[in-house]
Formats: structure tokens, sequence, C-alpha cells
């Protein structure tokens, strides 16, 4: 948009606004009235309650988190959102499974309708979701495909899918493959995708996994260092691509484990990318240093050799798509929600994969979070 000399809330210009979705790509400024982006282009300009102007960073949507652990309480893993992914420039996140069918009423109340940040579940399979201490399917009768069904169909779209993994665990002694089908059965009765985490053990190879998903299915820690992954003998698996190429989705996450680039370089210079790049954050990650966030992880997948502008799509409108946000979220468009990070540059920045191999080059991180028009007091 050109030649805005209107008054609004909020105006925020920067030496560069990115946005996959409009194809914003240079200096510019973005417009805020309310909760809704009134604006967005290299020639906005005009008066507001509110300027704000980084010369020397990068002003993009909100980022979207498709695979995290927000929760206040009743999960093993959660952190709130509002105190350590709102600052970081994350506006939008995704649960893996912090709850299931038992305790989604609390998640529901206390999580998704009481934090500032927009949250979308992927429902466990497991009716506790993670919210005891054992493995989640430590009990093969956790895994009741009924009630997840009919909480899903109750619950509307806060619940966007379902979560599972097949994960090898000495507590786990029932077959992995019956987890598999179960998971499947819950989606294809519920209508939803799955949000699935593979095995990675030769006891359950990828080539036998992959082919029961779908398409719009997710396949989380896609570049794990673990023993069956994505790579053999230097090239990405045929089933891999085989997946891939029928619609399942492959996500980017950092975790604990998750992020190698032994792994993810090679599979970006053949090609495969994945289609969202996520944290996985969670309460072992508070406190960590160099921090844990969107914007590093990010930065691991530009020094792995994807495009810049290809990883940020990853983190903004790709993963709003996939979680029914288009045009809400992830987006600069005019209308849509005011949901905005600004990030800057540190040439200094440390990039340290799961092992603790580093990669030079810098590093995103955050200097300001809007959130429906509302600036978020940053770290």
């Amino acid at each position: 948009m050109s030649g805005t000399t209107d008054s609004y809330d909020l105006l925020i210009s920067a030496g560069r606004i990115f946005c996959a979705e409009t194809g914003l790509d240079g200096p510019g400024a973005v417009a805020v009235r309310g909760d809704r982006i009134a604006a967005a282009g290299p020639d906005v300009s005009g008066t507001a309650s509110q300027s704000l102007d980084y010369p020397d960073a990068l002003l993009l949507p909100g980022l979207v988190d498709m695979h995290a652990h927000p929760a206040r309480g009743g999960s093993r893993y959660g952190v709130d959102p509002d105190e350590h992914f709102l600052p970081r420039g994350v506006t939008t996140c995704m649960s893996q499974g912090d709850a299931g069918a038992l305790n989604w009423p609390a998640y529901h109340d206390e999580v998704i309708h009481a934090c500032r940040t927009r949250v979308r579940l992927a429902l466990h399979l497991s009716k506790y979701g993670e919210s005891q201490a054992g493995h989640c399917f430590e009990h093969l009768e956790n895994a009741d495909v009924g009630l997840c069904v009919a909480t899903i169909a109750a619950a509307g779209e806060e619940i966007w899918g379902i979560a599972f993994n097949t994960m090898y665990n000495p507590a786990v002694t029932h077959d992995p493959r019956e987890i598999m089908r179960r998971g499947i059965e819950a989606a294809e009765r519920s209508g939803r995708p799955i949000l699935y985490g593979p095995r990675f053990n030769r006891d359950f190879p990828l080539e036998e996994q992959l082919p029961h998903l779908r398409a719009g299915d997710l396949v989380t820690y896609t570049f794990a260092f673990l023993e069956d992954n994505i790579i053999a003998d230097g090239k990405v698996r045929r089933a891999v691509w085989e997946a891939k190429e029928r619609g399942v989705l492959f996500d980017g996450c950092n975790g604990m484990q998750s992020f190698s680039f032994a792994h993810a370089e090679p599979a970006i210079a053949e090609g495969f990318y994945p289609d969202t790049v996520s944290t996985d954050q969670y309460n072992r990650h508070i406190g960590s240093d160099p921090p844990h966030d969107l914007p590093r992880t990010i930065s691991k997948f530009i020094a792995a050799g994807m495009p810049e502008t290809e990883v940020l799509a990853r983190a903004t409108a790709r993963p709003a798509e996939l979680l029914g946000l288009k045009g809400e979220a992830g987006t600069l468009a005019v209308g849509a929600c005011a949901d905005l990070a600004v990030l800057h540059w540190n040439e200094e920045g440390r990039l340290r994969d799961v092992r603790d191999v580093e990669r030079p080059g810098g590093c995103w991180e955050p200097l300001a979070t809007v959130r429906a028009g509302r600036l978020v007091q940053t770290d």
C-alpha cells in the first residue's frame, strides 16, 4: 500500500519488512489500528499514538511455532507461553500433546483461553496427555481411541489434530505398531491430521512407519541424531522422499536431540526442506545459554544452507496456514491480526546443534513483539 498518511494506534518502521504471503521484502513500515493491520509496505507513513523505528532490524509477522509445549501446570514439559514464547517473537504456538482427553477441559480454560499467546493443541492420543511422570503409553489402555475422538468432536477448532509418538522407551513393552494403528484410527475417525514423532529405531524402521501416514500429517523430530534417521549413505532415504511426495509434511524442530547439522545439511543440500521450523521448547530449555527460541532455530537452518526467505516462511505463513489461520496470523496483509515480531541480527550469535557442533554465521534475536496490536514486554 502506498501514499498512506492516516492516523494509527501504532506505527512500526524497519530497515526490512518481510512477509512471505504478501511478498513484502524491503524497507518499510506496518501500521496498526486496534488489533488489526491497517497498512504495510514501503510507503506507509502517518501519525500514530505510538511510533517505533528499527532502521537496522527485520520486521515480520509474529512467529508461529508449530511444535512447542505451552502450558500452565498439568504437563511435565509445559512452560508458560506468555513468559517464555511471546517475548521471543512467537505470537502463535501449537502444543504437542500437553493435554489428553482427561485434562483437555483444564487446558482449554487455563491455557488456550487464559494466555495472551494464541495457542492451538494437538491432543495427545494418551488420555492423560503429558500430565503423568511415566511414559504416556506405558499402559496401552491410555491410548483410548474412542475418548480421543469424542473429545475432538466436542472441542471444535481449538484442537488442531492428534499427537503421538512411537519412540523407543524400555518402559513400553507393547508393540509400537499398535500405538501407530490406534493413532491412525483416531485420526481417521476424527477427520484430523497427526503430529507424529517417529521411533528412529530399527525394530520399527522408518520404511515401515511412514507409509501409514497420510497427506497433511506432520512428522516432527525430522533431523534427529538417532539410530534410524532420515539420512542413509549421505542422502535422504527414499521412503522419506516418497512420504513427502504424497503430501506428508515434515517439521524441523530443535528440541533436546532433534536438530543435527550432520543430518540437516545433507538433506537441505539435496533440496529436502522442512515444511515448518519449530522449537519443541519445554521446561528443560528455561535458562539455557544461549537462549533456546524460534529466532535462533531459524538461524540454524539458515546456517545449514536453507535460503533465508524459505526459512522465514516456514516460521510464519506456512505454519499459520497449516493451523487454519491463513489471513489471520503469519501475514502482514491488511485486515490480519496485528501480530508482529522485530528481530535484529547478532553477528556474534552462537549456533550449536544437539551434539554441540557449532556453525558460524550470526543469529537472529528478538527485539520486540506485538500481539493483537499491543506491544509485549521483551526480554
